[in-house]
């Protein structure tokens, strides 16, 4: 028994599907590519404390914890002359990686700079004091229409042997020199660098090799 194929009816299933993938790779050259952004390369300007250690401190730096929106790679902003309670996100730009682990890995860096050595928490001994940082603002801010920063509020505690040792806020604001995202980045880098030095400062203060 032979069986006959219709050509004709064959013929539109495939022309089907060749304009639903020229339609799709259509539209996925038409949707914006994500411009990714981190700090940059860690600057070489050397920190040195007002007041250094006699000699190395010793410091475990835990990773930096924050709200559950730093935990993702996307890049916030916020109106704050329109509507402060609400934060927006950049459609097409996103973070390397999350704004915690990038916050993390600057501060240790910054520290590392000011001759302190930076141990993970499988490094502690008994003894070494710890370091906790918890973000509470991350943000490109614009206070102004025509005015905007990389803004970042924290709060930085030091513990020995389980003992608090001292707790500091910190809050820094750079001016951005584009008001977008590529600008954000770079004022949002700027103050997390103006911030690690102004923790190594006050860590410098606390007399910690003596606890």
């Amino acid at each position: 028994m032979r069986t006959t194929v219709n050509r004709h009816t064959f013929r539109f299933p495939v022309a089907a599907v060749c304009c639903a993938l020229l339609l799709a790779g259509c539209a996925s050259q038409d949707r914006p590519q994500n411009t990714v952004y981190d700090f940059g390369a860690p600057s070489l300007r050397p920190f040195t404390p007002a007041t250094p250690p006699a000699s190395p401190l010793a410091i475990v730096v835990m990773d930096v914890t924050g709200p559950s929106g730093l935990d993702t790679e996307r890049m916030f902003y916020r109106l704050n002359y329109a509507d402060a309670q609400q934060a927006r996100t950049y459609a097409s730009s996103r973070w390397s990686a999350t704004p915690v682990n990038l916050v993390t890995t600057r501060i240790k860096s910054r520290l590392s700079q000011a001759h302190m050595k930076v141990l993970s928490a499988t490094d502690a001994a008994n003894g070494v004091p710890i370091l906790r940082v918890e973000i509470d603002d991350f943000v490109h801010a614009f206070p102004s229409a025509d005015r905007s920063e990389g803004r970042i509020m924290l709060r930085a505690s030091v513990f020995t042997e389980h003992r608090l040792v001292d707790q500091r806020s910190f809050e820094r604001g750079t001016p951005a020199s584009s008001h977008d995202a590529a600008g954000g980045a770079a004022a949002l880098a700027a103050s997390t660098d103006g911030l690690a030095d102004d923790i190594g400062a006050w860590l410098a203060t606390l007399n910690l090799q003596g606890k």
